[in-house]
């Protein structure tokens, strides 16, 4: 196992790393390693277990850095489970990483909490054959820190995996997310909502790898831009040779609300099996002047009116999810933030 000291760090021509260096998202000088406190971990109806950690085995950069600083792992034993799990970080750094095992059915919502200088999120799971598990995950982090996200999911034979992620907090955010489809007739359903506001520089990097038969995909990322924010999205989609009659497919879609706010989407596909349907989509503009003026036609402000069609967009970020207990969630708390942004 590389350590992080020996590790090379990436530069920018790195697909992974293009729009958001290493450097940019490390708590503190990158030769060094700082000291790192555990995040508080709660849930009133679900079962959590601590075990050791055990590290990554990966060549990247973020993984290999958690591989050092983590010491503990939290086990969510979700079968045939409703619940949510919050998670408290503070001080100058903070990481935790979650560990789901799902056999049965199960849905989940991860509520992210607190005021850290920097936080570090690993979360990896195991969808076994026949299970169904969705899980919604908020990001309400201070407005000023830094969080580095990684994720390594793998979805066994004929189970179903839901994923949703609500981007709303953090100063800059790197997320880099990856699902294996393992098992034949395996499902992944991705959801992500961001919405960028003041600074905030939200980099989102998804990986779905198809190593299965009949296994499908399907991604989607909605992001509203205001004031000076910038959201990047880059989607890798692997199809191997043996992965025939595979059905998958990534959109990215970003509302541009001011001029000086920005919006990256970059979906890739690299397709090695010939029987299959796969397709990937990209679209930016700024907000549709005649849905504005039909709106202030009726009453409304352009601020009010704005925010009714930065809910809309975003609320229908999730409107595929089929459980409700984690859609109901990500949609609440997505309205009560819009409404505290409006007020504030």
């Amino acid at each position: 196992m590389t350590s992080y000291l020996d590790a090379t760090v990436p530069n920018r021509s790195e697909h992974l790393w293009r729009y958001t260096p290493w450097s940019r998202v490390y708590p503190g000088n990158i030769d060094t390693i700082p000291e790192v406190q555990s995040a508080l971990v709660k849930s009133e109806d679900l079962k959590l277990d601590s075990t050791s950690f055990e590290p990554f085995s990966s060549t990247d950069i973020a993984r290999i850095f958690l591989n050092e600083i983590l010491e503990e792992t939290v086990v969510v034993s979700c079968n045939d489970a409703n619940g949510h799990i919050h998670i408290h970080a503070g001080g100058h750094a903070a990481a935790t990483h979650l560990h789901f095992s799902c056999s049965t059915a199960s849905n989940v919502v991860v509520h992210l909490h607190g005021e850290p200088e920097w936080f570090g999120l690993a979360l990896t799971g195991d969808i076994n054959a026949n299970a169904q598990l969705s899980i919604g995950i908020i990001n309400e982090l201070s407005s000023d820190t830094v969080m580095v996200r990684v994720d390594d999911w793998s979805v066994h034979r004929d189970a179903r995996f839901e994923l949703a992620t609500l981007s709303m907090g953090g100063h800059r955010n790197k997320s880099d997310i990856r699902s294996t489809l393992v098992g034949t007739n395996a499902s992944l359903k991705q959801f992500i909502a961001v919405h960028g506001h003041g600074t905030r520089h939200d980099d989102h990097h998804i990986e779905i790898h198809h190593q299965q038969p009949h296994t499908n995909s399907h991604l989607i990322l909605n992001a509203a831009c205001d004031d000076r924010s910038h959201s990047i999205g880059t989607g890798a989609l692997k199809i191997d040779d043996n992965a025939q009659h595979t059905d998958a497919g990534q959109v990215f879609r970003n509302l541009l609300l001011s001029p000086s706010s920005r919006a990256e989407a970059i979906p890739e596909l690299e397709v090695m099996a010939n029987e299959v349907a796969a397709a990937h989509g990209a679209a930016s503009a700024p907000i549709n002047k005649e849905q504005l003026h039909y709106l202030m036609s009726r009453g409304l402000s352009e601020q009010e009116a704005t925010s009714m069609i930065v809910e809309g967009f975003l609320v229908d970020s999730f409107s595929g999810l089929d459980s409700d207990h984690v859609r109901e969630a990500m949609q609440t708390r997505l309205t009560v933030h819009l409404e505290c942004q409006l007020i504030g």
